[in-house]
């Protein structure tokens, strides 16, 4: 080491370390991946009637158009699914006890949506949690659960008959 050229061996020792980035474990990096934001719910209970009878005057029913009534006019119909309020549509969830409304991609309009029927989904066969929880907005674990709760329900309905 020269003192007088003003260089030293310990500047080469920190740039060195600094470029070395250490590495986060998966489990650290999957808490900060979440790229949508969270689904977001309407409580009917919270609506006031004013709102209520502005949403029915600016979305009346359509009863002039046939909608799908089986899977099979369904597949049929074009992509994205143009049907909101089917039971299948992954852009909203209706509790039917509350009447209260969730939308899943509330970053999203539905004709944005890769993805818009469950069963389109389940027609593509088997996929991973993780695949399926981006598809859904939801976690791993939340599927996870979902999957269990479902097999339950099968596993009661067949010790009924």
């Amino acid at each position: 080491m020269n003192v007088d050229d003003g260089e030293s061996d310990y500047g080469d020792e920190v740039a060195a370390t600094e470029m070395q980035i250490p590495e986060i474990s998966r489990k650290v990096r999957r808490r900060t991946r979440r790229s949508r934001p969270r689904s977001k719910t309407i409580a009917m209970k919270r609506m006031t009637r004013a709102e209520l009878r502005l949403g029915a005057e600016m979305y009346p029913p359509v009863l002039d158009i046939e909608r799908p009534k089986t899977r099979e006019d369904c597949k049929q119909e074009a992509r994205p699914c143009p049907w909101v309020a089917c039971k299948h549509h992954l852009y909203l969830d209706i509790n039917p006890e509350t009447g209260s409304i969730k939308i899943n991609f509330p970053d999203l309009e539905p004709w944005e949506m890769k993805h818009t029927c469950a069963l389109d989904v389940a027609d593509a066969g088997a996929l991973t949690l993780e695949e399926i929880g981006l598809i859904t907005n939801l976690t791993r674990e939340r599927i996870r659960q979902v999957e269990v709760r479902g097999l339950m329900k099968l596993k009661g309905l067949r010790e009924l008959r």
